[in-house]
């Protein structure tokens, strides 16, 4: 993957960018008018936020003011300046309050949510097990995953509901490497949970006031979240029941033993909170990036031709292994380009200064609210040519460098997404055995699926993908 910068710059290719001319404090970048509360213009982006974020870029420039009372917001899409402020800026930038609400209703305090020291903390305990070096060692349970799930997929599907086969099969993978278990029975119960769950956080972004717990939806997510968190009770008094010597070595365990050796450091609604997170965050993402992959696959069929090439030359019908994974370059780019598309997470960082802050060539008091939709700067045509085209290539070692901030689907600075390897090596594997079996592709008289964000993006309507053998499967994959 070629994300180097060829400039400090992405405006001043070759040369030192000249230090910007300030606008004195006070002075805000342009932005749509606001009447007088600014309610209209959340109403126009609750309906569809990117598409409202991209025509204000068009209209306004890479940085927009945006007054929704009592907030003073700024979307920013210039790379440089949105790297300047998830790195440069870390210190002096806080999480957007009704972000941390919202979550905080489902995640509790986990790392997602948590802020300041307890961040640190929680962070630097959970760090090492999401480094390169122990991921790779999942990559023998993340394929034996993908084999039993994929075994259970018909041998032909005019219309497989691919997206929801996928979703089962992530939640089975971060189960296994997780919680050392599988979902069972609990899979669709927990699918459908999500889906109500992610729907009413969106939703609640948008929402001026507090909703009243009483209101239908709301009970609606309490029985959701109920199905969840139930989820995670029975792995954990399951485990709790078991003598510690007997615990395998997957998070929970590690989690656990952190609980009993400072059990007011890590009570065990800490623990929970942690094992929310990772179920959520550690499936939701990675099931809507290899929903939207199949897709490109599905309506790009040379690429999956060039890919599948790649994958039976490299593992000539066996199981991905940690070194054969990274022999699968043009398959990476694939999934790169994938997540430039559509990352899952396209617009969910926002940053509340805490302290005044200077960016370019705007002054901004303490408390102003920043909006970071990394889909507009992915799709930008002046980073990446035909910017709706997918196109692999772009991600090859010997293509043109790309700005340093272009490309940023797991985020960037000390919050960048702690899962991100795992994300990688899981897509990567999962990809490359549904391309050893399986020939996707666009049923007849169906649209590309639309774009919607749920908190994740995923397609409006559930995907359904036709589905035929590859030459391969006629003979037996080993896994």
């Amino acid at each position: 993957m070629n994300t180097r910068s060829s400039s400090p710059c992405p405006f001043h290719a070759g040369t030192a960018a000249p230090a910007p001319v300030l606008h004195p404090p006070g002075v805000w970048p342009p932005g749509p008018p606001a009447g007088l509360t600014g309610w209209g213009l959340l109403r126009t982006m609750s309906r569809d936020l990117i598409g409202a974020l991209g025509d204000w870029q068009r209209t306004y420039g890479d940085v927009v003011h945006l007054r929704v009372w009592p907030e003073h917001a700024v979307v920013v899409t210039d790379p440089a300046l949105v790297r300047e402020l998830l790195v440069t800026h870390h210190d002096a930038l806080g999480r957007w309050e009704r972000a941390i609400r919202v979550f905080a209703e489902v995640h509790g305090q986990s790392v997602l949510v948590a802020e300041g020291d307890a961040w640190r903390d929680k962070r630097q305990a959970l760090q090492p097990g999401f480094m390169p070096k122990p991921v790779q060692a999942f990559v023998p349970a993340i394929a034996a995953t993908a084999g039993h799930a994929l075994a259970q997929w018909p041998a032909h599907d005019p219309e497989w509901p691919i997206e929801s086969a996928l979703t089962s099969l992530a939640m089975d993978v971060i189960m296994r490497t997780m919680f050392s278990d599988t979902i069972g029975d609990d899979a669709r119960a927990a699918e459908e949970a999500v889906r109500v769950v992610s729907a009413a956080a969106n939703a609640a972004f948008y929402q001026p006031v507090n909703t009243p717990s009483w209101v239908p939806w709301k009970r609606r997510t309490a029985r959701a979240m109920a199905v969840l968190k139930g989820v995670i009770d029975r792995q954990l008094h399951a485990r709790l029941d078991r003598p510690e010597r007997t615990w395998p070595d997957d998070l929970l365990s590690r989690l656990l033993r952190l609980h009993r050796a400072d059990a007011r450091k890590w009570p065990l609604r800490a623990v929970h909170d942690e094992c929310v997170t990772a179920f959520l965050a550690g499936h939701e993402t990675t099931a809507g990036a290899l929903t939207w992959w199949a897709w490109c696959m599905a309506a790009n069929p040379a690429v999956q031709a060039a890919a599948r090439d790649e994958v039976s030359r490299v593992l000539g019908g066996r199981a991905p292994s940690a070194e054969t994974r990274a022999s699968l370059r043009y398959l990476s780019q694939t999934l790169d380009e994938t997540l430039r598309l559509y990352p899952s997470a396209p617009i969910l960082i926002s940053r509340r200064a805490a302290r005044p802050i200077a960016l370019g060539a705007w002054q901004f008091p303490a408390r102003t609210l920043f909006m970071l939709p990394l889909q507009l700067m992915q799709r930008d045509p002046r980073w990446f040519p035909e910017p709706d085209t997918f196109r692999p290539e772009r991600f090859a070692d010997d293509a043109p460098a790309l700005p340093r901030g272009a490309w940023m689907p797991f985020g960037t600075g000390p919050r960048v997404c702690l899962g991100q390897h795992l994300a990688m090596t899981e897509m990567t594997v999962v990809a490359a055995m549904v391309l050893q079996r399986y020939v996707l592709s666009v049923p007849p008289g169906m649209a590309p699926p639309r774009a919607v964000l749920n908190v994740t993006l995923r397609p409006q309507h559930a995907l359904h993908l036709a589905i035929a053998p590859t030459e391969l499967a006629a003979d037996t994959v080993s896994e």
